[in-house]
């Protein structure tokens, strides 16, 4: 099988690792007369769609966060991923405590993987240069793995403190050697990266979106007493402390944002489509 048009002068891929490509709509030609200005304004502020592409092959299959695929070519299928009644067990509560999927689908043969288009953009991680321990990643940003890489739920250290910060008790953890995908509200060059060695780094919100798993990792107060937190005015904040890596978003990240962005496509495409049927 052989893919023509997949890349052009409108649609690019932005950036590969191995057998994942990002594929990003420079300037989007599939628009009406209806939305064409949004489209346009969007592209020059580097608000595109993206889909991720996977070649999948004998060496390598991937795993993908349920309900992603749009298409896929060449002798390619869809496998449960669940090794039995404990192995779907297992998922469940991960899928529960981490705002994931509970059963992600993986897809194995030999052919192309295509996922659907996102206006979020997409980091490529090389799970193997996290280190042994790998790495944790902010709720709801998995998109696709490689098969290889392994995935578990951590818990915070100190859960009390995490439930009066209003933060999420676990995260998903994510090692081995392999590449993964990620949706981020930030572009992964806006991203600061902060080395600790024996070190600590202490955040007000989750401005953090992945970081070293063998970073120990809790919610606290700014300082030792309730009294100076309140007169502070920071309450609790999230402390990282070892030896690792933080990738952090220099801003609080809109959410809403691609929400609307969505929102605002899909009605743009239907309003089109009623106009040009009559």
């Amino acid at each position: 099988m052989r893919i023509e048009n997949l890349q052009n002068e409108n649609r690019k891929y932005a950036k590969s690792i191995g057998n994942f490509h990002v594929l990003e709509y420079v300037q989007d030609a599939s628009v009406s007369p209806m939305n064409a200005m949004n489209e346009y304004f969007m592209s020059k502020m580097n608000v595109r769609r993206r889909q991720v592409v996977i070649d999948i092959d004998k060496d390598h299959s991937a795993v993908i966060q349920a309900g992603s695929m749009q298409w896929m070519g060449g002798n390619v299928q869809a496998t449960s991923g669940v090794k039995g009644i404990g192995d779907f067990l297992g998922k469940a509560l991960k899928g529960a405590v981490t705002k994931e999927t509970a059963v992600k689908p993986e897809y194995v043969g030999e052919g192309c993987l295509v996922l659907e288009p996102t206006y979020k953009y997409i980091i490529l991680a090389d799970i193997g240069k996290w280190g042994s321990a790998g790495m944790t990643i902010e709720d709801g940003m998995f998109l696709a793995c490689d098969a290889n890489v392994k995935s578990k739920v951590v818990a915070r250290k100190n859960l009390s403190s995490a439930v009066l910060g209003s933060e999420g008790l676990f995260n998903l953890s994510l090692q081995g050697n392999g590449v993964a995908a990620l949706e981020s509200n930030v572009p992964e060059d806006e991203l600061i990266e902060v080395i600790l060695e024996n070190d600590e780094l202490k955040i007000d919100g989750n401005l953090a979106v992945c970081w070293s798993s063998n970073l120990e990792f809790t919610v606290e107060r700014s300082t030792k007493t309730l009294v100076g937190s309140a007169v502070s005015g920071e309450g609790l904040i999230n402390v990282y402390r070892g030896t690792g890596r933080v990738l952090m978003c220099p801003v609080a990240p809109t959410t809403s944002l691609f929400e609307s962005t969505n929102t605002m496509a899909a009605k743009a495409a239907a309003k089109s489509s009623n106009t040009f049927g009559k």
